[in-house]
């Protein structure tokens, strides 16, 4: 794994990068912290002290940002509020020791992964609803205009799909575009 560790140069910051490479990962320290990670890492370590908080980590809230895992000395309102704002999906206690830095990248890594297949269903699903909401307002133009069930406007929209060879909601969405088309006119 690639990793950046934006950290001081410190006791700290040299015992993660240490335990880092031990475990066999790629571990670059960077202080004063660059504005985004080097491109190509995996992983991202930051150092969240009180003296160290001004810093900004705006590329923190990007989409395809790496995870984050925070370092941490103080466990008050400031810090934790540091911890969310830059979305750290892991923590590690100063003085860093050895035990924990594995758990904590591994924990992050699933975390993130987990995050982004979440987040990739709530877009299909999302999708999947306003199809089904498209389907439902032409099935209703359809009743309103045709008299029919439902059920056979729905079977009229299928069948002009499949004559078609498009998808159910590209008629649909024809459908609906015509009715407003043919409300304007009225």
């Amino acid at each position: 794994m690639r990793i950046c560790i934006f950290h001081p140069h410190n006791r700290d910051g040299e015992m993660l990068t240490q335990q880092l490479e031990r475990i066999g990962c790629q571990a670059h320290c960077f202080w004063p912290p660059l504005e985004a990670p080097v491109e190509g890492t995996d992983l991202v370590f930051i150092g969240l002290y009180p003296d160290t908080l001004g810093y900004e980590y705006a590329w923190c809230s990007f989409e395809e940002a790496p995870p984050v895992v925070a370092v941490v000395n103080y466990e008050n309102p400031t810090i934790i509020d540091a911890v969310l704002r830059v979305g750290a999906k892991a923590v590690v206690a100063a003085p860093v020791r050895s035990f924990g830095i594995l758990s904590a990248v591994v924990i992050a890594q699933q975390l993130s992964g987990d995050i982004k297949k979440l987040r990739k269903h709530v877009i299909r699903l999302g999708d999947k609803v306003e199809s089904v909401r498209k389907i439902a307002e032409a099935q209703e133009i359809l009743v309103r205009q045709q008299g029919i069930t439902r059920i056979d406007a729905y079977r009229a929209i299928r069948a002009q799909a499949m004559a078609k060879r498009v998808s159910v909601e590209e008629i649909a969405s024809a459908i609906i575009a015509a009715d407003q088309f043919l409300s304007l006119r009225r």
